[in-house]
């Protein structure tokens, strides 16, 4: 099938976003931190937030849930920044080569107030045509209904359209919206991957 357009993840696609580049820093014992990130700071409790609901809403919800961790729940607000271990150096460059022969655009779950703080701060983000962030759409994958904002905004043929996530859940949905979809392990894998699926690269 023909490709004419590119959809590409952002957070561990494009940007390495990990908590723990905050938090090893702050428990001295890792287990602890294994605990606080996995059973007080959860993957849910995020998602939310990459949802829409407000960071500082969130924050104070579970600092009252769980006070002997305020301090650290109140830094996954302020420090927010120290989770970004910076861009995936190959692929901004797949990204790059891919954006000089096809519109490029970007599906993501991020929280708007944090990507409004990212999005400056990385040129790359120019590059695309369109870009659907969860926080502002109050939809999140791997729900269809961002997917399909995606699809009704710029008009994309899925068909005809490559996606790349690292979740393997937003794998399945955009296979079953019809999506040419690669779960991006890494960037020399989706290179291969790409080039199977006949995307110019040069």
């Amino acid at each position: 099938m023909t490709v004419q357009d590119v959809v590409f993840d952002f957070g561990g696609v494009l940007i390495d976003w990990n908590p723990r580049y905050l938090y090893r820093n702050i428990f001295k014992d890792k287990k602890e931190m294994e605990y606080f990130l996995n059973d007080v700071c959860t993957p849910r409790w995020n998602a939310a937030m990459d949802k829409g609901k407000p960071f500082k809403q969130s924050v104070e919800e579970l600092m009252a849930k769980y006070p002997q961790y305020a301090d650290q729940i109140k830094m996954y607000d302020e420090r927010w920044e120290e989770m970004c271990g910076g861009e995936i150096a190959g692929s901004v460059d797949l990204l790059k080569r891919i954006a000089a022969h096809y519109p490029v655009y970007g599906l993501t779950n991020w929280s708007a107030e944090k990507f409004a703080i990212t999005e400056p701060q990385h040129d790359f983000f120019k590059l695309f045509r369109g870009i659907v962030v969860s926080g502002v759409e109050k939809e999140i994958k791997p729900e269809p209904r961002l997917f399909e904002i995606l699809i009704q905004r710029y008009g994309l043929n899925p068909e005809k359209t490559v996606f790349t996530d690292d979740s393997l859940a937003n794998i399945e949905t955009a296979k079953s919206l019809g999506f040419q979809a690669i779960h991006f392990q890494s960037p020399e894998q989706l290179q291969e991957e790409l080039i199977l699926k006949g995307v110019i690269l040069d």
